[in-house]
C-alpha cells in the first residue's frame, strides 16, 4: 500500500519554500511540488460565470499564425466582448477572492491586508527571519512602481536609503515567497553577458494598483497601461509555458540598445514578446523585436497590442520571421485556456 495507495493528499499553502525544503529532506520521491499562479484570464471569466466566447476550445495562440485574414477578424469579433472584462481583470486581477467582487476600492484593501500586511509583515518574518520589515515593504512598493523594469541595485538602494546587500537579499526572499518574477538579460550566440542586470515583475498587477491606491484613471494612462499588461502577459506566459521549465528572459543590445520584453526560450524553440499597448502602435524593421528575430533566425514573433484591429501576420523583406500583431486580451484569454487543457489533459 506504501508503492501504490488508494488516495492521494493534497496540501496547499504560501510558505512554499519551506514546504520545499522539508519535502527535500524526508519525501524524496512521494510528492509532486506544483506552483500555483493567480486566476489566469480564462479562468477569470469562468470563476465569474460569465457566458466564454464561442470558439474552439483547443484553439492555440501558435494556431493564429496560419490564420486567414477573415478567420482573424472574426475570431477578435467573437472575443470583442471580452474587452471589458479583460479591463476589470487588469484592476482586481487573478485572486479567487477579489475575482467575483464588482467592487475595485474593496477588492484593493483585501489585496493590501492579504499580502502587504500579513505575507510582507507576518510571513516573511516568521519564515525568513527578515528583521527590518520596513525596508521589505519599501522595496516592494518600489518593484510596484517599476514593475517590468531592469533594476539596478546601487541605484535601487540609494533611493530606499538601504544598501545593496539588503536589497540583494529581499528580492531574492521576494522571489521565493511568489511574489515577484525574475528575468535574466538572454545571452546571445553563447556569449555571456558580463554586466547584466535583471527585470523584475510582480506575479500580478493587481498587486501593483492595490499598493499604489490606482483604480479606473489608470485606463487613460497608456505608460501605466504598458507597465500592466506587460505584467499580465509575462504571468500566463510563464504559466501556459510552466511544465516545459524553458528560460523566460529580455534581450536588450548593448550597443543600440535596442530590446525586446520577454524571450520564451527552450532547445525547441524561441518565441519573443514584445508588448505595445498603445493607440497605433507601428511595428518597424528597425524595431528591437525585428532585430532580434534576425540576429537569431527566430520563425515566429509576438507583438501584443490594444486593439482588435491590430491583429495581423506581418513580414519584412529578406526575413523569414513571421510577426503576429495580436491583441493583449485574445492572446491572455487563448493562453489561459491552452494552460488549462494541458492541465487537464495530465
Amino acid at each position: 500500500m506504501d508503492y501504490q495507495p488508494p488516495y492521494r493528499i493534497l496540501a496547499t499553502g504560501s510558505a512554499s519554500i519551506v514546504h520545499r525544503q522539508r519535502i527535500a529532506e524526508s519525501g524524496v520521491g512521494r510528492w509532486i511540488t506544483v506552483s500555483i499562479p493567480t486566476l489566469s484570464f480564462f479562468e477569470f471569466i469562468h470563476i465569474r460565470g460569465e457566458s466564454p466566447p464561442d470558439i474552439s476550445p483547443a484553439l492555440r495562440p501558435a494556431d493564429l499564425f496560419s490564420m486567414t485574414s477573415g478567420d482573424r477578424s472574426e475570431l477578435a469579433t467573437r472575443l470583442r466582448d471580452l474587452l471589458p472584462l479583460f479591463q476589470h481583470y487588469l484592476l482586481v486581477g487573478g485572486f479567487p477572492e477579489t475575482a467575483t467582487q464588482k467592487n475595485t476600492a474593496l477588492c484593493q484593501r483585501l489585496l493590501r491586508e492579504d499580502v502587504v500586511e500579513r505575507v510582507l509583515s507576518g510571513d516573511m518574518t516568521a519564515l525568513f527571519g527578515v528583521r527590518n520589515v520596513n525596508d521589505l515593504e519599501k522595496l516592494f512598493i518600489y518593484l510596484c512602481l517599476h514593475t517590468s523594469s531592469i533594476l539596478a541595485h546601487k541605484p535601487c538602494a540609494d533611493a530606499l536609503g538601504t544598501s545593496t546587500t539588503t536589497v540583494a537579499n529581499h528580492l531574492i526572499l521576494l522571489e521565493q515567497a511568489n511574489l515577484i518574477y525574475r528575468l535574466p538579460q538572454a545571452e546571445i550566440g553563447g556569449t555571456r553577458v558580463l554586466t547584466a542586470r535583471n527585470k523584475y515583475y510582480l506575479v500580478d498587477a493587481a498587486l501593483r494598483n492595490a499598493v499604489l491606491l490606482k483604480g479606473e484613471e489608470i485606463f487613460a494612462n497608456p505608460d501605466e497601461m504598458g507597465l500592466i499588461v506587460e505584467t499580465t502577459v509575462l504571468r500566463h506566459l510563464y504559466a501556459y509555458f510552466y511544465r516545459d521549465t524553458p528560460a523566460i528572459v529580455y534581450w536588450r543590445d548593448p550597443t543600440t540598445q535596442k530590446e525586446v520584453d520577454i524571450i520564451v526560450r527552450s532547445p525547441k524553440y524561441t518565441f519573443p514578446f514584445e508588448v505595445k499597448y498603445q493607440e497605433n502602435p507601428r511595428l518597424r524593421e528597425k524595431s528591437g523585436l525585428v532585430a532580434f528575430c534576425r540576429l537569431e533566425s527566430v520563425k515566429k514573433a509576438y507583438w501584443v497590442t490594444k486593439q482588435d484591429k491590430d491583429f495581423d501576420v506581418l513580414r519584412f523583406e529578406g526575413l523569414e520571421a513571421e510577426f503576429l500583431k495580436v491583441p493583449a486580451h485574445i492572446l491572455c484569454y487563448l493562453l489561459g485556456q491552452a494552460e488549462r487543457s494541458l492541465w487537464t489533459a495530465a
